[in-house]
C-alpha cells in the first residue's frame, strides 16, 4: 500500500512539474532494447531531457518536492487558491526514488524544484538536504539540477551550489512591473540579487592561473531561468531584451522560453487563450541569434511587426529579407560574422566553409554538401560558379523560399 502511495506521489509531483521549463524539458518515448521495460527504457512519468556543460544528453528525473505552496501567483497551478490534488515527498523519498531509478538506468540525474512550504529558509534547506544525502551519504555522481528559492538564505544558496551541477532562479514574467499584479508575493530585486550572488559565487569557483589549490566547484554548469510568454502582454522585441539583459547581467547559460498555458480556475486578469506554440519556437531561434550569430536585439526587432516575431518565417530569414543590402555574400572571402548572417548556413557549416576555402575555392555544390538545404542559401551568396543575379532583390524571393501551407481536407463533421 505504501508502495501505491508513493507511486501516486509520482505521478502528482512529476506532473505538476512538467510546466518549469528551465532545465531543457522535452517528452521521451519509449526506448528499450528487448520491446519491454528493460535496462535502458526512458518510459515513465517524470523524466525529462538536459544537456551537461559538454554537450551529453542526460535524462533526468524531473519533480517537484511538494505541490503544496504558500504563494497565490496568479499564473502557477500550484498556487495557494488552486484546487489541485496536493502531494508531497520527503527527503528519504526523493533520494530513494532517484537512486532507484538511476539504478534501473532510467536517469542519469534529478531536476528537484518545490513549491514553497512554510517558508523559503525551511523549502531550500529541504531541497538542499536531498541533494547532500545523494552527494554524500550514497556517493551520487550523476548531474543534479535545483530550483533556487530566490528568498532563502545565501548560506543555503552557497549549500545548494556545492552540490548541484546547475541552479535556476526562474524570473517568470518579462515585465516587472507584471510580476507585482500576477506574483504579489515575490519581489523581482530579490530573485535578481540571488541570480547575481550565484554569478559571484560561480566565477569565484573557477581557478586562477596562479592557483595552486583549486577552489570547490559551485554550480559548474552556470544557472538558467524561465521566462512565460503570453501571460503578460510583453511583444517578442521586449521578450528579447529582457534575455539579452539577463544574458549580459547574470552570465546565464540559458533563458527557457515557456507558452502561457491557462489554468483551472484562473484570473480574469490572465489570457482566456494560450499564445501559438511557434511564438516560442521563433523567440528560441531569435535567442540562439544572439547567442550563437552576433545578432544584438535591435538588429532582430528590426524584422518585427509591431514588436513580433514573424510565425511563418525564422528570424534569421527575416532579417535577410529585410536587410538585402548586405547580400550577396562571397562564401570564398567573406569574414565570418557576414558568413553567420546568411539564411540556411549554421555555425558548423560557416566553420567548414572557412577552413575549406583556404585550400580550394568553393563551388556551390561544395555549399550544398555542407548545409542543410541549399534552396535558402543560394539568393544570398556568391560561389566560383554561382552567383544569384536578381534573386537576391526579387520581389517574390519571400515567396519563394516559404512553403506554401499544405491544404487541409474539409469535413461536414
Amino acid at each position: 500500500m505504501a508502495q501505491l502511495d508513493l507511486r501516486k506521489k509520482l505521478s502528482v509531483l512529476a506532473d505538476a512539474a512538467k510546466y518549469d521549463a528551465s532545465c531543457a524539458s522535452s517528452g521521451t518515448s519509449k526506448r528499450d532494447s528487448r520491446g519491454g521495460k528493460g535496462i535502458g527504457s526512458t518510459e515513465g512519468m517524470g523524466i525529462c531531457h538536459a544537456y551537461t556543460p559538454d554537450g551529453r544528453c542526460v535524462s533526468l528525473l524531473k519533480i517537484l518536492l511538494t505541490n503544496f505552496c504558500i504563494y497565490d501567483c496568479v499564473y502557477c497551478i500550484n498556487r495557494v487558491s488552486s484546487n489541485v490534488q496536493r502531494a508531497r515527498f520527503s527527503v528519504d523519498e526523493v533520494v530513494e526514488l532517484t537512486l532507484n531509478f538511476y539504478r534501473r538506468n532510467y536517469i542519469e540525474g534529478l531536476f528537484l524544484s518545490s513549491g514553497i512550504i512554510r517558508s523559503g529558509d525551511y523549502t531550500m534547506e529541504q531541497m538542499v538536504l536531498v541533494a547532500k544525502k545523494l552527494r554524500e551519504e550514497h556517493d551520487f555522481r550523476g548531474y543534479i539540477h535545483l530550483k533556487l528559492i530566490p528568498e532563502a538564505d545565501p548560506k543555503l544558496v552557497e549549500q545548494a551550489g556545492l552540490y548541484a551541477d546547475r541552479l535556476s532562479a526562474n524570473v517568470e514574467l518579462p515585465r516587472d512591473e507584471a510580476m507585482g499584479r500576477f506574483a504579489p508575493q515575490k519581489d523581482v530585486g530579490v530573485i535578481k540579487k540571488a541570480m547575481a550572488d550565484v554569478r559571484r559565487s560561480v566565477e569565484a569557483a573557477k581557478p586562477g592561473k596562479k592557483d595552486r589549490a583549486k577552489p570547490p566547484k559551485f554550480a559548474p554548469a552556470g544557472q538558467s531561468t524561465q521566462l512565460i510568454i503570453g501571460a503578460d502582454g510583453a511583444p517578442d522585441t521586449e521578450i528579447i531584451d529582457r534575455s539579452a539583459s539577463l544574458y549580459g547581467g547574470y552570465g546565464l547559460r540559458r533563458v527557457y522560453y515557456s507558452a502561457f498555458s491557462p489554468i483551472p480556475d484562473s484570473s480574469a486578469a490572465l489570457p482566456l487563450s494560450k499564445p501559438p506554440l511557434m511564438r516560442e519556437h521563433r523567440l528560441y531561434q531569435a535567442d540562439w541569434l544572439m547567442r550563437f550569430y552576433g545578432f544584438t536585439p535591435p538588429e532582430i526587432g528590426e524584422a518585427t511587426t509591431g514588436g513580433m516575431l514573424d510565425l511563418a518565417i525564422d528570424p534569421k530569414l527575416a532579417w535577410a529579407l529585410n536587410r538585402r543590402e548586405r547580400f550577396p555574400v562571397n562564401v570564398n572571402t567573406a569574414p565570418r560574422e557576414d558568413l553567420l548572417r546568411v539564411p540556411g548556413l549554421g555555425v558548423k557549416s560557416v566553420n567548414r566553409m572557412i577552413s575549406i576555402r583556404r585550400y580550394r575555392t568553393l563551388r556551390l555544390e561544395d555549399v550544398a554538401r555542407l548545409c542543410r538545404g541549399i534552396d535558402k542559401v543560394r539568393p544570398f551568396i556568391t560561389a566560383l560558379d554561382w552567383t544569384p543575379g536578381g534573386l537576391t532583390d526579387a520581389f517574390d524571393l519571400r515567396a519563394r523560399l516559404v512553403p506554401e501551407p499544405k491544404a487541409v481536407q474539409l469535413s461536414l463533421f
